[in-house]
């Protein structure tokens, strides 16, 4: 059985740093493209970011180009997900995802975590 599990959520101060992890367990890390997504209240799920299998290619969307970063360890089956600069409308439940099919849309994902809260104050 395929469990992802986030670690990492907590309340920040507006321009503070957060890392989110995820750990996957029951396979291997490196048999998926990993993706981290976010819902806030009363809003639908927003991609976040998506890596490769190998690491070896990115993609995140344009509202956290140059805060975010993903990044994994296969060895660690983690990813993780880097937040600096963080803003208020960064608050949201955070979720990872993994599959080699998902899209930006949230569709073909595999598995999903459990997701973990991140609160930015003003």
């Amino acid at each position: 059985q395929v469990q992802l599990v986030e670690s990492g959520g907590g309340l920040v101060l507006a321009g503070g740093s957060l890392r989110l992890s995820c750990t996957i367990s029951g396979r291997t890390a490196s048999s998926y493209a990993m993706g981290w997504f976010r819902q806030a209240p009363g809003k639908e799920r927003e991609f976040v970011a998506r890596i490769s299998w190998n690491g070896g290619r990115t993609l995140d969307t344009y509202s956290v180009k140059g805060r975010f970063t993903i990044s994994r360890d296969n060895a660690k089956n983690t990813v993780y997900l880097q937040m600096n600069s963080l803003k208020p409308e960064d608050t949201a439940v955070y979720y990872c995802a993994a599959g080699n099919r998902g899209d930006t849309a949230g569709v073909g994902w595999d598995y999903w975590g459990q997701g973990t809260q991140v609160t930015v104050s003003s």
